[in-house]
């Protein structure tokens, strides 16, 4: 199975930092959004960032105009129909999802591979909305998506080993390191990370301690680069809360509530640093 032209559905961070990735390694991208001024957004993005690696020096300038020029932005599906592989990295919600792939479904070529960029949906669920469940899998990019290296392969249950074996090679192709997972929520990661992060609101829900504080035990004491706050800030509120709804939903289980505190944030906006504001303050 080749995979050379690549399609990616949402030119917001994730989608914009896939495109880039693929770029960057020599493919050929389409990013379509259906907001011009979100591709326009993505495209400085794109461009500020290979610019930052430039100036480092970890990237010759004609390799980054080079990228730049192998990507297109559309904002109709319809320009998925010659692509090998479309990654689809949109909304959180498995309804979208589902509509976006039934869509793709009808417009692709019936040997494309269609991948979710999802963090925590079932693939499997959403294979069964198309008529090629055999092709569905996930790809699970982390953010930055230019700076980490992880990629959750995730095989639905209907994933043939033909198309897990392909993604694990084009993974491999643009730098990135494959980790493959069976079908289940939240995955790995997210399983593991997102009630973490969960719980770390709770502390803060509680007034056991001050959010520094909380951030700077788990640093000091557990070793972690970043603390769970300033991580939920990274990540984004709005998605910790969906990853959790997704686990509670799916699982049943009480352990996977979603902190009061966590949903008051969301519903204030109070999202992170893409909204200046969640358990930290980030001015600009």
């Amino acid at each position: 199975m080749k995979i050379e032209k690549i399609g990616v559905i949402g030119a917001g961070t994730m989608g914009n930092g896939i495109a880039q990735a693929f770029a960057v390694a020599g493919f050929t991208v389409v990013l379509q959004d259906l907001s011009e001024k979100a591709l326009e957004r993505a495209r400085i993005t794109m461009e500020g960032s290979l610019a930052r690696q430039v100036k480092k020096g970890t990237m010759p300038a004609e390799k980054a105009a080079e990228a730049m020029a192998r990507i297109t932005t559309v904002t109709t599906l319809d320009a998925m129909a010659d692509r090998d592989l479309v990654i689809e990295a949109i909304v959180e919600k498995l309804e979208v999802k589902a509509s976006v792939l039934g869509q793709l479904d009808r417009i692709c070529r019936e040997d494309a591979v269609l991948a979710s960029n999802t963090s925590s949906i079932s693939l499997t669920q959403l294979a069964a909305q198309t008529a090629r469940p055999s092709r569905i899998i996930g790809m699970h990019f982390f953010n930055p998506v230019a700076m980490m290296q992880l990629v959750e392969i995730i095989r639905a249950l209907q994933t043939s080993d033909a198309v897990a074996e392909a993604i694990t090679d084009v993974t491999r192709a643009i730098g990135k390191v494959p980790r493959v997972s069976k079908d289940s929520y939240g995955f790995i990661v997210n399983r593991l990370l997102a009630p973490l992060i969960n719980e770390a609101i709770n502390c803060v829900y509680e007034g056991l301690a001050t959010p520094e504080d909380i951030d700077s035990m788990m640093k000091l004491g557990a070793n972690h680069p970043m603390g769970p706050l300033a991580l939920g800030d990274l990540i984004g509120l709005d998605v910790v809360l969906n990853i959790m709804e997704t686990l509670y939903g799916g699982f049943d289980d009480p352990k996977y509530r979603a902190s009061p505190l966590l949903k008051q944030m969301v519903h204030a906006g109070w999202l992170g640093r893409k909204t200046g504001k969640g358990f930290a303050e980030y001015p600009g």
